[in-house]
């Protein structure tokens, strides 16, 4: 497998690219403001000409042309946990959710004083949302590092990406899921599909391949292809560190670097990745692994979307660790032009 590693970069450069706030007057890219006022975003989803989009607090921002319709309300079967980063985080509509309106989230939720995930179907009904049955829960959780991604692949199969909760021996524990990668069966039960993750946040495809983005200690966050039973190193190896049964990233950052990547989106063999600490909207070429652009100008960014033709990304200024201008966090989308 060909790796590849960012450049070398000085800290006070990188402490000046991490820290960037938002001015998208200062754009390095055309893009059109879809919608304003969302509130600590998480994952975009598209329905035709219409958004739906996770927010922290417990809510779905319904998005059309004319902005924010409503942050329509969902109903949990257990109270949001307070910890840092947690929440409602991935929401992923069903295949048919234009007929039967379900679609699966995954939240942090609190329980006799202790934080945990929960995976679940919900069901659209009016304009609020209904937790309709679990699937998995209990998973430990620290203050920090939830995972929290929900993808489907080509043929409606769910993927969840969940973090190490601060614990990193968990990654390597095949009898926890915690630093996994999840696949839900055809019997509604989890199995493990990867391994040896610390915060995974992003899952992707291109064709058969499927990416995912992982946050590193402090340094060296990680692009990887993922395949079925493999073992990503985690805490064992890191960055360019190599051991026999583990699998090195197809990209890293090195150990000067940091990005904290989180969604992606694939599309014309171009992978874009939403990169929080990084600020910017990374664009990687899938054929030479080199990064061709960074979409900056606006702040964090939690999540990119691709409809086939467009790209879309939500700034998350408003999530405790970002700078908001007016308007925070925006729906956007790339330009064309």
């Amino acid at each position: 497998m060909r790796k590849f590693v960012l450049p070398f970069l000085s800290v006070a450069l990188l402490a000046a690219c991490n820290d960037a706030p938002a001015n998208p007057e200062n754009a390095t890219a055309p893009t059109e403001a879809i919608a304003q006022g969302l509130d600590s975003p998480w994952s975009i989803n598209k329905i035709n000409d219409e958004f739906y989009i996770s927010e922290r607090p417990g809510t779905v921002a319904h998005v059309n042309a004319e902005g924010v319709v409503a942050h329509q309300q969902v109903n949990f079967s257990d109270p949001l946990s307070n910890a840092a980063e947690a929440g409602f985080l991935g929401f992923v509509l069903a295949k048919d959710f234009e007929e039967s309106g379900k679609a699966y989230g995954y939240y942090v939720y609190e329980r006799d004083g202790k934080s945990f995930n929960k995976i679940a179907r919900f069901q659209l009904e009016g304009d609020a949302w209904q937790e309709t049955e679990v699937l998995i829960e209990g998973i430990p959780t620290g203050n920090v590092h939830h995972g929290g991604r929900l993808e489907l692949d080509e043929e409606g199969a769910l993927y969840a990406t969940i973090g190490d909760s601060s614990e990193p021996d968990l990654a390597q524990d095949m009898g926890s899921v915690n630093g996994k990668i999840l696949k839900l069966n055809d019997n509604d039960e989890f199995i493990i599909y990867s391994s040896g993750h610390r915060n995974p946040q992003g899952i992707a495809w291109n064709g058969d391949d499927m990416y995912a983005s992982e946050h590193g200690q402090s340094a060296n966050d990680e692009i990887n292809i993922i395949n079925e039973g493999d073992n990503y190193g985690w805490p064992l190896i890191e960055g360019e560190e190599a051991k026999d049964g583990l699998v090195t990233p197809y990209f890293t950052t090195g150990s000067n670097d940091t990005w904290a990547p989180s969604g992606l989106a694939i599309q014309d063999g171009l992978l874009y990745i939403a990169a929080l600490r990084g600020t910017a909207v990374k664009v990687m070429d899938l054929e030479t692994g080199e990064v061709t652009d960074s979409i900056e100008g606006f702040g964090r960014v939690r999540d990119v979307y691709s409809d086939g033709t467009n790209i879309y990304f939500i700034s998350n200024n408003t999530d405790g660790r970002g700078t908001p201008i007016e308007g925070d966090d925006k729906l956007y989308r790339l330009s064309n032009e």
